[in-house]
């Protein structure tokens, strides 16, 4: 079969495609072959050395989606033919999607309704998976209130703006103006561009004097901000920085406001079967589509390494064998 491979690690130049023997599914694991593999930006850091040392050779991907053509002695709630999806997210020995076939943990994957799109399906994982980790099982987001998703056509943002409007909050977004018009035909009751002098005003506006919910993916950017804009009680969700160092100017803001905050990482999930059926069902059911803006073959995978660090889209890029 035919796998994206890194012999040693560096820039995406060294992603390469060879043709090697089928894997053959572990006791408790799937044999899938792939329909979609999902490309993250934590794919390059599994590359070029960023994470935890790997093996080599070495197949990325963490995200995936296919249809089962093998199983282990010990798998039960599964047989071939069944079409599924999941993440290895957390351990770089659990990743192999950027190939024709891969092999899954079952508790990291789960069925895929009918109504839900194989190619979609391919890059939810962490994107899905993250957003309602953060808004749902951290954020305890209720109907009615105020959500604001900092970067909302970013992967996770896109996916966090329909999770929030499925439980009938009040999405507030931002993102460069290109994008405005999806992210209102995904749910967002507000789009505003995040460059803009008086952003904290128009979000304090839109939000009738306050944010309840916020899910922040730069924090070194955004923690004095989200205070500021916070109403009392609400709940920050942090779920990334491009600096490690966030800092506030004023915490008095925060704490005038009891405003909670909670810094997540997917990798911490009890049972990523739970929120990957949750996403499943929102997808089954047309509440969250996952945005494909690029298709990439395995030949392409060091372009989609290039662009996911360095364009700008609507969305997930994601590999088809």
């Amino acid at each position: 079969m035919r796998a994206v491979r890194l012999h040693e690690h560096g820039d995406a130049d060294v992603l390469g495609v060879d043709e090697i023997d089928r894997p053959e599914p572990g006791e408790d694991e799937l044999l899938l072959e792939v329909a979609a593999a999902g490309v993250n930006p934590v794919d390059t850091y599994f590359r070029d050395g960023s994470y935890e040392p790997v093996s080599l050779p070495f197949t990325p991907g963490v995200d995936v989606a296919g249809v089962v053509t093998d199983l282990g002695a010990e798998v039960e709630d599964f047989e071939t033919g069944d079409r599924v999806y999941g993440t290895g997210i957390g351990n770089a020995t659990e990743q192999g999607a950027y190939a024709e076939y891969a092999t899954i943990p079952t508790d990291r994957v789960v069925h895929l309704p009918d109504g839900a799109d194989l190619t979609e399906a391919g890059g939810a994982g962490v994107a899905a998976v993250t957003a309602w980790r953060a808004l749902i099982d951290h954020a305890d987001l209720e109907p009615a209130e105020y959500c604001l998703v900092h970067g909302g056509s970013g992967g996770v943002g896109h996916a966090a703006v329909q999770i929030a409007n499925a439980v009938s909050a009040r999405v507030i977004t931002t993102a460069a103006e290109e994008y405005h018009d999806d992210l209102e035909a995904l749910g967002a009751e507000t789009v505003l561009d995040y460059g803009r002098d008086d952003l904290a005003d128009a979000v304090l506006e839109a939000s009738n004097g306050g944010v309840d919910v916020i899910l922040d993916h730069r924090l070194d950017d955004y923690l004095q901000f989200d205070a500021d804009v916070a109403t009392t009680g609400a709940r920050v969700v942090g779920i990334g920085e491009n600096s490690p160092d966030p800092a506030f100017t004023n915490d008095g803001v925060a704490r005038s406001k009891d405003v909670s905050y909670q810094f997540m990482s997917m990798f911490n999930t009890p049972d990523l079967r739970v929120p990957l059926r949750s996403v499943a069902h929102l997808m089954d059911v047309g509440a969250l589509s996952i945005d494909v803006s690029r298709e990439y073959d395995l030949e392409e995978a060091a372009d989609a390494h290039r662009d996911v660090m360095t364009e700008s889209f609507l969305g997930k890029l994601v590999l088809e064998p």
